[in-house]
């Protein structure tokens, strides 16, 4: 796990130490909605089927970060186009995709590079918790940005 810093106070920075990932689960995945309904711009998903909810943490356990992954959407034009998938092949794969329905970084402003660490940690252990949980891994995760108020580049 890599270092970063956490904003105590304008132009002063403070170490923040480890951050971890891990799922959300339980009576744990209310205040993860409620923080999501409060903080995220387009609220608490709504989705059916396979999903999973991660918090990023620091040393103290303070929640820095929360993500919602859940089943890729049946169609999608040019990610199609892009995989090159027939009908049939998207059948067969599309529970190998996911989609990275939100992420939230809890902390304003957020550290430099936070996003980017969080991302990469849930990454790491994204297909090995699908799987665990659904029976399949995860080959490709997907995310749709709104160029108007991100610029997408975490």
């Amino acid at each position: 796990m890599s270092k970063s810093v956490a904003s105590c106070a304008p132009g002063q920075q403070v170490p923040l130490g480890p951050v971890q990932v891990r799922l959300v689960e339980g009576s744990e995945l209310r205040r993860c909605q409620k923080l999501l309904d409060k903080r995220h711009y387009l609220k608490s998903p709504q989705p059916v089927g396979e999903r999973l909810y991660y918090v990023a943490t620091d040393a103290q356990g303070q929640w820095l970060a929360l993500l919602v992954f859940n089943a890729a959407a049946k169609h999608l034009k040019h990610r199609d186009q892009w995989i090159k998938w027939t009908p049939q092949q998207r059948r067969g794969r599309l529970s190998l995709v996911v989609n990275n329905s939100r992420f939230l970084l809890l902390l304003d402003p957020p550290p430099p590079g936070l996003g980017s660490q969080v991302l990469r940690l849930v990454l790491d252990r994204l297909s090995a918790d699908w799987q665990k949980r659904y029976g399949h891994p995860v080959l490709l995760v997907e995310t749709f940005v709104d160029p108007d108020q991100f610029d997408g580049t975490v």
